[in-house]
């Protein structure tokens, strides 16, 4: 959670540009007890703009995944975007500012499930974020440098600074909780303090509960040998899934406002909307034919160069003669291939005609 969950990612950022325009965290402090001001008006203001120029960026990236991404931006910009694209943007736009500049931890302890997960797989051998209590306690402020053998204390001055830079708010000193997040910053904090203090790091450090307790840790066990285990399938069916993927995908959508059309009485026609996208990262050109139709003939392009991320859509008519169809619904396959012929998808569609008094 704390290093590659996308909430901890873009709260980091928003906690950024909080402090840049704001300041420290007594600085905010102030900041917003104090009256409204042209000052306290432009700090706050510059703060929110921050925020939704790095949500805005997240909705249009977010959106890019599945539209290519150059002719958004320029689509976006010139006020040309279909409502669709403008409101998934304006979506993804509002969820970030809402989740990483309001929410915050209140997202990690109340709608994410992971903590719960990860809860149930720890046990007393995992590694964790966690406050050494036998060196720790009791706890006491003191002068710099003092010995805290002779005060009869232990390590901890009770600075509260592991409190204060916890994305969730949490005391780590009180144990391991499901809402710590494992990102560290209290081992950061702590450590500065221990060394201002000239006392030994490592007061909140990782490790595990039986190193804390009885001064041992097993590392190979069941439960770690089940986890690798399923790891190890998981990524095997990923690798196969990756390496046997075809970056080509074809969709056919048959036009739904006419069944079909007579051609010179002798013939049926019916019109498709083919969408061929390229998942490549290079130009490709692509040829498409038809099968399982007899005697059918497309009547539009029947090759298309595309660019690579590119969707492209390709209106085709299909017309077959009226002798040939011997049902009302006969089930054909478009084929798309590429030019270098390793690449090729296919697509299943009906084609309808009156043979029956339909």
């Amino acid at each position: 959670c704390g290093y590659t969950c996308p909430q901890t990612v873009w709260t980091s950022v928003f906690m950024w540009a909080e402090q840049f325009t704001e300041g420290t965290r007594n600085q905010r402090i102030r900041l917003d007890a104090a009256p409204w001001s042209f000052s306290k008006a432009r700090k706050k203001l510059a703060k929110h703009c921050l925020w939704m120029g790095f949500a805005g960026l997240t909705g249009v990236t977010f959106v890019g995944y599945f539209t290519p991404i150059r002719q958004l931006v320029f689509d976006t910009v010139l006020f040309e975007a279909g409502f669709w694209a403008y409101a998934w943007m304006l979506f993804f736009t509002l969820a970030t500012y809402i989740n990483a500049g309001w929410m915050r931890e209140q997202l990690c302890m109340y709608v994410c499930p992971y903590a719960r997960f990860q809860s149930v797989m720890f046990d007393s051998d995992t590694l964790i974020v966690s406050y050494d209590q036998e060196r720790g306690e009791s706890r006491g402020s003191r002068k710099m440098g003092a010995a805290p053998k002779e005060l009869g204390l232990g390590d901890c001055i009770d600075c509260k600074m592991c409190v204060q830079v916890c994305p969730t708010g949490i005391d780590i000193r009180n144990g391991l909780q499901f809402e710590c997040i494992t990102c560290a910053l209290c081992i950061d904090a702590c450590d500065s303090v221990m060394k201002r203090m000239d006392y030994d790091t490592g007061l909140i450090r990782y490790t595990t509960q039986n190193l804390l307790k009885h001064k041992e840790s097993r590392i190979l066990r069941p439960r770690l040998i089940g986890y690798g285990i399923a790891t190890l399938v998981m990524l095997v069916l990923f690798l196969l899934v990756f390496f046997s993927r075809v970056p080509l995908e074809v969709d056919v959508i048959r036009e739904r406002g006419e069944l079909f059309r007579l051609v010179d009485g002798s013939r049926v026609e019916n019109v498709y909307q083919l969408k061929i996208m390229n998942m490549s990262q290079e130009p490709q050109n692509y040829s498409i034919r038809l099968e399982g139709l007899l005697n059918a003939v497309i009547i539009g392009k029947l090759n298309v160069d595309i660019e690579g991320g590119e969707l492209f859509e390709l209106p085709l008519r299909v017309q077959v003669p009226i002798s040939d169809l011997a049902d009302t619904r006969q089930s054909f396959i478009f084929v798309v291939e590429s030019s270098s012929g390793q690449d090729q998808a296919e697509s299943e569609s009906r084609f309808l005609s009156p043979a029956s008094g339909l």
